[in-house]
C-alpha cells in the first residue's frame, strides 16, 4: 500500500469515527432535538454520492469513509425519527 492510500484511510478512519460519539449520544438519550432533518438528509445524500464517486474510481479511502459514515448517520437520522 502506499503513502497516499495509507494517509487517506488514516483520514476517513478519523472523519468516520468522529461520528460515533454523536451516534451514542443521540442513542443514550434518546433524543436528537438538536439535529436537524435538512442536515442529516443533505449529509446522507451527500455521502451517498460521495460512497457512488469512490466505487467509480475504486478508491478504498473514498469507499470506507463514507460508506461507515453513511451507515453512522443513517442510524443517527432513524434515532431522531424513533425518539421524536
Amino acid at each position: 500500500m502506499d503513502f497516499i492510500t495509507i494517509l487517506g484511510l488514516v483520514a476517513a478512519t478519523l472523519t468516520t469515527f468522529s461520528f460515533l460519539p454523536q451516534m451514542l449520544k443521540t442513542w443514550q438519550t434518546k433524543s436528537a432535538k438538536d439535529v436537524s432533518y435538512a442536515m442529516l438528509i443533505t449529509f446522507n445524500t451527500g455521502l451517498f454520492l460521495w460512497l457512488m464517486y469512490g466505487i467509480s474510481l475504486r478508491a478504498l479511502p473514498i469507499i470506507v469513509a463514507n460508506g461507515v459514515t453513511l451507515v453512522f448517520n443513517l442510524i443517527i437520522l432513524w434515532l431522531k425519527i424513533k425518539y421524536r
